[in-house]
């Protein structure tokens, strides 16, 4: 399935992601326990000599030289090099009647580790994180013992050295495993498929299949489609293939196709959203009119003589959702409105008067603000047509002006107060996004 909304991490993007990981990993990896050694061996002309290495307390684990790499069809690999680590802990010796004990300091020097991730996407189209391969080489462990048989914690420290190292890899890469189940995999998951807008729409952002890796970025396909909440049909139409820009310069990449759009138009034409009323409290009295039938008399003689002095109302609805146009200027729609007016009698019911169309050229703004998309609409003059009426025919140029102020001055800052509210972009918890730049591809 194409997306309708596609998100790109570059390198850039990947690198500050990983200056966050990499710190936690530091901090995890400077909390493991160690377990107690203890074990034999042989001395010349000593005999068997018994330790044991206790209390073992990693102070601190340094990882100063990492990158992540995203890597084709693999997903992504982090590198780590020259890390280094201090411990500390207590020992004890026993060998013929002998019994000593100190403390000791050890350094773990020259610690390589490469780790690969693995991405995919759950049956709820969260995207989903593992590691499937992990690997620790340590080159080089140094032991200071306190104590007085030197020559005997030479030969102590080669013995459990390699002890140690074993140890060390097999935990870091233990620690590795437990930090991406339990800390990565939980924050990406945070990544929400779908968002409610307000209590008629959602927009569904659930990945219509696993992120991909490429050599300079990690790209992912969304499903990008508006829904209603009480009817959740089908769209009667597909997203077409939707490809990103050539640049990488930036950390992330966001691409809505117009059918994004497209589906928020049908979502909400399907939810009976897109039904307005403009009545006579909604015009403001500085314009010096009243909405009522004295007023429409002016361009349609008959109404006085049929409903005198009666407020009015007008109810606008489309018949068919709206569908607009991406292209390099920007996004355009050309609505078909249906407006139909109506005398509103002392009883309060209502009796149909006339049914105009509405045609009118729209184009809208664009922008992103805290994470959301948000808008505004711009609108040319309307072009009416008579479609139907109760009160005979009239000349409907001669309501141009009128429904032209109705429109501009009612119609379309409600609208845009609902635009600017905006609708959520797909953001996992505790990002924000700064220096945005919004632009329009064909």
């Amino acid at each position: 399935t194409n997306p309708g909304f596609v998100v790109r991490i570059t390198q850039a993007g990947l690198d500050y992601a990983h200056q966050q990981g990499i710190t936690f990993l530091e901090k995890e990896l400077g909390q493991l326990k160690l377990p107690d050694i203890s074990g034999d061996f042989r001395v010349l002309h000593v005999g068997k000599v018994h330790y044991e290495l206790s209390r073992l307390h990693l102070r601190s684990f340094h990882l100063p030289y990492s990158r992540i790499t995203p890597i084709s069809n693999v997903g992504l690999q982090v590198s780590i090099s020259n890390a280094f680590a201090e411990l500390d802990g207590n020992w004890r010796v026993k060998f013929l009647f002998v019994r000593d004990h100190g403390s000791f300091d050890l350094k773990v020097e020259n610690v390589y580790i490469k780790i690969s991730l693995s991405l995919g996407s759950d049956t709820t189209g969260k995207p989903t994180i593992s590691t499937s391969d992990c690997s620790t080489r340590i080159s080089k462990v140094r032991v200071l013992f306190s104590g007085k048989f030197g020559w005997l914690y030479n030969l102590f420290h080669r013995a459990i050295e390699s002890k140690f190292r074993k140890i060390l890899e097999g935990k870091v890469c233990d620690s590795v495993a437990t930090s991406v189940h339990n800390e990565l995999q939980t924050y990406v998951r945070t990544l929400p498929v779908t968002a409610r807008i307000g209590a008629m729409t959602g927009i569904d952002y659930s990945l219509v299949a696993p992120p991909t890796a490429t050599t300079q970025s990690l790209d992912a396909g969304l499903k990008g489609e508006f829904y209603s909440l009480a009817h959740h049909s089908t769209v009667p139409f597909s997203p077409l293939p939707l490809a990103f820009p050539s640049d990488h310069d930036r950390m992330v990449y966001f691409g809505a196709s117009s059918y994004f759009f497209n589906t928020a138009g049908f979502a909400y034409h399907t939810a009976g959203a897109l039904v307005f009323e403009i009545t006579d409290s909604m015009i403001q009295k500085d314009y010096g009119f009243s909405f009522n039938t004295s007023v429409f008399s002016a361009f349609i003689p008959q109404l006085e003589q049929m409903y005198p002095d009666m407020l009015m109302k007008f109810k606008l609805f489309t018949s068919t959702a709206p569908f607009l146009n991406i292209g390099l200027g920007g996004i355009s729609l050309k609505p078909i409105v249906d407006a139909q007016a109506y005398a509103i009698l002392p009883n309060s019911s209502l009796v149909p008067l006339f049914l105009l169309s509405l045609v009118r050229n729209v184009s809208a703004v664009i922008n992103v603000r805290s994470g959301r998309i948000v808008g505004s609409l711009d609108v040319g003059r309307i072009r009416l047509s008579l479609k139907d009426s109760a009160v005979g025919t009239f000349q409907v140029r001669m309501l141009q002006s009128l429904m032209n102020t109705l429109a501009s001055s009612v119609l379309l800052p409600r609208l845009n107060a609902r635009l600017d509210e905006g609708f959520p972009l797909p953001l996992p918890d505790r990002i924000q996004l700064s220096n945005i730049l919004v632009r329009f591809h064909q």
